[in-house]
């Protein structure tokens, strides 16, 4: 059997396929080798284990969602580049599961330093900064951003909010307007609360 065309990059994107069709934690070098009908020693000239497939597959999401994220809150600010940067995040979930796990897989400081997760967090820094929030309250807030979005997408996509006849898109934007007003007043200096 030809091989032509196996490289890293088809490797990464194949993997970041098979990770929406059957589940992160599925991608191994071995089901991408049945997936493209070789054995698994064929794939270890272009990928060294199991583990840096995954990595790979993990970049390629968190730049795939930094790119999404950034392009929604382009020419934005305040409460409309929270939205787009939210619903961006939750879209890209929604079309994409397993690699919006992928984006979540724990990688080595130094990878995690160069990787597109540093966008991420210095496009929610940028989107805190209309709120005037100062450290420490802006590291807070990223942090419960990314809790809150992380959460709400994660209970979606597993059903927890199919038992009630409320819509979940009605309660998404209701989180995000809460978390705007909640933003906005933390802003307000201790003095004039």
């Amino acid at each position: 059997m030809v091989r032509v065309g196996l490289t890293p990059d088809r490797l990464t994107l194949a993997g970041a396929e098979l990770a929406d069709q059957v589940g992160f934690e599925q991608v191994t070098v071995s089901a991408l080798a049945r997936h493209f009908g070789v054995k698994p020693a064929s794939l270890y000239s272009h990928v060294k284990s199991t583990e840096d497939l995954k990595t790979r597959v993990a970049l390629f999401a968190l730049t795939e969602l930094a790119d999404r994220a950034a392009n929604a809150v382009a020419g934005r600010s305040g409460k409309d580049a929270l939205a787009a940067f939210a619903d961006a995040y939750r879209y890209y979930a929604r079309e994409h599961p397993g690699r919006f796990d992928a984006a979540r897989f724990r990688l080595d400081p130094e990878t995690a330093a160069a990787s597109a997760g540093v966008r991420h967090a210095q496009m929610m820094r940028a989107i805190l900064r209309g709120y005037d929030l100062t450290e420490p309250d802006q590291t807070h807030a990223v942090r419960l951003l990314g809790s809150v979005f992380h959460g709400y997408v994660t209970l979606e996509l597993a059903g927890g909010f199919s038992h009630t006849d409320v819509d979940s898109q009605q309660s998404w934007e209701w989180v995000v307007d809460s978390l705007d007003i909640l933003l906005r007043t933390r802003a307000i200096p201790a003095t004039e609360k």
